[in-house]
């Protein structure tokens, strides 16, 4: 007899179900049971059927299932007479815990089936599809530690349940049209099918609606429908800030974008994430993603969506294309229950929502792609809470607390990194109550005690701050980590690499040991030291907070010169008099090196972006002017003030602003490569990270990549799943916490 033990995804993927079956096809007897974190079996029979039974446990998996380890021991037949699944028991161990997992494509079909039960079920669902993590309380899972647990199931559903034939085999959100949830209006009297034809008709209408999915509520409207978007941009006071657009099939997503295979792979994959895709000259509203070349996009993901595209009823031109934004207020963590939808979305015509809880939040997930390689920006709902394996760690428990934007948090257990799914900004309050809330219902889930509690070395950071608390609450050591070294330290993390490194981390803003502000650094690196080998030259960036908003602002301190700010109507007189009084005083001033801020002024001076209503607006805007230039360039740079001066010089002499933006990205690009070339000279290191929220850059990425590769010695670490932005430092401080303990 074999006992099989199977670590990974092997949860909410239908596993069970599928060893039954294929233990009964091969004539094995025994049982297959959850472990909390393992899936483990006791298969008796034939040698030979054993054999196929195991190559085919490994081989046939189920699509969804990800198996990450198998451990086998042979051990004295029993009196088994049949297969069978047996009771969940709980041990400790490692914990995998499956995401959530968009509709799949035979549910799809059965919800447009006329002569399916499940016909126009909201719900619908099986052992391949559905909610997972967002309705998941502990593991092992099982209907009853879920939210699902609240919904008794009819008579019918519980027979495909038990039935080993059934699709729905031990699918634990299983429902349909006569049990489980059900959606409605919030203040009106229409539930279910009447209600989802009510927010048609606005939708079509030209209005804005609130609809609860998975993970938290979507604000929607039409995408093309100039007024439309425009409307619920002035009421989410989300003045410029591209939207992601929802489109209803492949067929609209290539009218409206270029789409690669790789591309279209990801934004049709099981987790569904938003993919940015360079835009056509289409149909939708201007407005949508204003002087940015690129669009978000998503196609549905669950039944409901399927549903709002798509119901039968007596609108016949309801539109492809949808606005679908996270609903939730400005620096606040999406929305996901229905008090909280009525007070943040009095503006919206309708709020459609539902009565299964969401049990942690999940955002949709966000990915670039650059030189055709996945680049993800937000990881969160279908990817976290997958961990990252690091062969160098050790096994200690991390709790680390990210950074104070784009926050997630991540708990680390043996070599196995958990990044939570994407939390937000944490300046307000009420976004710290959401990453405390949700810090223990993953803690509990994932069963991790933390032995330490890493943050980030800012002093006046709300991350810092939760830090110092939960180390007390606790009784165990805190270590602060800066900024910039954990951006390096994700990297390695992610590329499995526990070796010294050249890292380059290029970011906004990032406290430094010296007290200043770091952002564009050269580090000689591992996981447990980093020396500051080099940075860009240091600068003064004046203002407080808004110099991280108003480039116009570090523009003028390279510049120096009013008349010449003048020229480039950078401010108003009395602006550009304040600032330069505040550079020549040294008031409200720090040191710099920020090649964030570099952007920011760059952007001012081309006049492209002076003042940035969303962090990254004016680097965005900045490459997607580059991108519209044909020239390539080769110019040499010492440091950035000599860049800085020639696009200044260029831009003073009228030359073409989309050149000019090129032209500084390959002088940026070309500078970081001789800096590496240099540093690699002098310490024979010849493998290199890159990472920081400005390597999102696609354009820099590649160009810098590119320049690197004229050297074929060198080996360059790249993010692909884990964000090379703030969103990713979560990770790279676990990793520190782990190797210095």
């Amino acid at each position: 007899m074999l006992n099989v033990k199977i670590f990974g995804i092997v949860q909410g993927v239908g596993f069970r179900p599928f060893v039954k079956n294929l233990a009964d096809a091969n004539k094995i007897v025994g049982t297959v049971a959850n472990r909390g974190s393992y899936v483990e079996i006791f298969a008796q029979g034939a040698d030979d059927d054993l054999k196929n039974f195991f190559d085919a446990l490994q081989t046939k998996n189920p699509p969804r299932s990800a198996i990450l380890k198998v451990d086998v021991k042979n051990l004295p037949d029993e009196n088994f007479s049949e297969f069978k699944i047996v009771d969940s028991v709980h041990e400790a161990g490692d914990i995998f815990v499956s995401p959530d997992i968009a509709v799949c494509e035979k549910c799809a079909a059965e919800l447009f089936d006329k002569n399916n039960r499940r016909y126009l079920h909201p719900f619908i669902n099986c052992t391949a599809c559905g909610p997972r993590l967002t309705i998941l309380k502990n593991m092992p899972y099982d209907r009853e530690r879920t939210s699902m647990g609240d919904f008794p199931m009819c008579d019918a559903c519980a027979e495909e349940y038990f039935d080993k034939n059934s699709r729905r085999f031990d699918a634990q959100p299983i429902c349909c049209n006569d049990c489980g949830c059900e959606v409605y209006l919030l203040g009106k009297n229409l539930r279910g099918h009447d209600a989802i034809k009510h927010v048609r008709k606005i939708l079509a209408g030209g209005g804005v609606v609130a609809i609860k999915g998975i993970g938290g509520f979507h604000l929607a409207c039409d995408a093309k429908n100039f007024s439309a978007v425009q409307r619920l941009r002035d009421s989410k006071i989300r003045p410029t800030k591209p939207f992601a657009v929802m489109f209803k099939n492949i067929s609209a997503v290539e009218r409206e974008c270029f789409l690669s295979d790789a591309e279209k792979n990801f934004l049709d994959s099981p987790q569904k994430p938003i993919v940015l895709l360079q835009k056509k000259f289409g149909s939708i509203a201007a407005n949508v993603a204003p002087e940015i070349n690129k669009l978000g996009a998503i196609l549905p993901y669950t039944p409901l969506h399927l549903l709002i595209f798509d119901f039968p009823d007596e609108i016949k031109n309801f539109p492809d294309a949808l606005i679908m934004t996270s609903g939730n207020p400005s620096g606040v963590p999406i929305t996901i229950d229905d008090d909280d939808a009525l007070k943040n979305f009095d503006y919206c015509d309708a709020i459609l929502s539902h009565d299964r809880k969401i049990l942690l939040r999940a955002d949709d997930s966000v990915m670039d792609f650059i030189d055709g390689r996945p680049s993800m920006i937000r990881r969160s709902r279908g990817y976290s809470p997958l961990p990252i394996f690091f062969d160098a760690a050790k096994k200690i428990s991390v709790l680390a607390l990210g950074g104070e934007l784009k926050n997630t948090f991540c708990l680390a257990k043996n070599n196995l990194f958990y990044a939570s799914p994407y939390i937000g900004d944490v300046g307000d309050l009420r976004t710290v109550e959401v990453l405390e809330n949700s810090i223990d219902r993953m803690k509990n889930l994932l069963e991790i005690n933390p032995e330490v509690v890493a943050c980030d070395l800012h002093p006046r950071y709300q991350t810092t701050a939760l830090a110092e608390k939960i180390s007390k609450e606790l009784n165990v050591p805190l270590i602060k980590i800066q900024h910039h070294y954990a951006h390096i330290l994700s990297c390695l993390a992610e590329n499995n690499f526990g070796g010294e490194v050249i890292g380059v981390a290029f970011d906004g803003t990032g406290y430094g040991l010296d007290g200043t502000i770091w952002g564009g650094e050269f580090f000689i690196c591992d996981t447990k030291n980093f020396e500051r080998a080099a940075s860009i030259e240091p600068f003064m960036q004046a203002g407080g907070d808004k110099s991280s908003r108003e480039g116009w602002r570090i523009a003028l301190s390279f510049i120096k010169n009013l008349d010449v700010a003048r020229e480039l109507n950078l401010a108003d007189e009395k602006n550009l008099r304040g600032q330069k009084f505040l550079l020549e005083k040294k008031i409200n001033c720090v040191r710099s090196t920020s090649v964030g801020r570099i952007f920011d002024a760059v952007a001012a001076i081309l006049g492209v972006c002076k003042v940035s209503t969303y962090e990254g607006e004016a680097a965005m805007k900045l490459q997607a002017a580059a991108e519209r230039s044909t020239k390539n360039f080769r110019a040499e740079f010492k440091d950035t003030n000599e860049i800085f001066s020639e696009v200044l010089t260029r831009r003073l002499n009228g030359e073409n602003i989309f050149d000019t933006a090129k032209f500084f990205h390959e002088s940026l690009a070309e500078m970081t490569a001789q800096i590496i070339f240099e540093l690699s000279a002098r310490t024979k290191i010849k493998t290199v990270a890159l990472s920081g929220g400005v390597f999102q850059n696609s354009l820099l990425a590649s160009l810098t990549t590119e320049k690197l590769l004229r050297r074929g010695s060198l080996k360059i670490l790249r993010h692909e799943m884990i964000p090379p932005n703030d969103g990713g430092i979560c990770v790279g401080q676990a990793v520190h916490a782990q190797t210095i303990l």
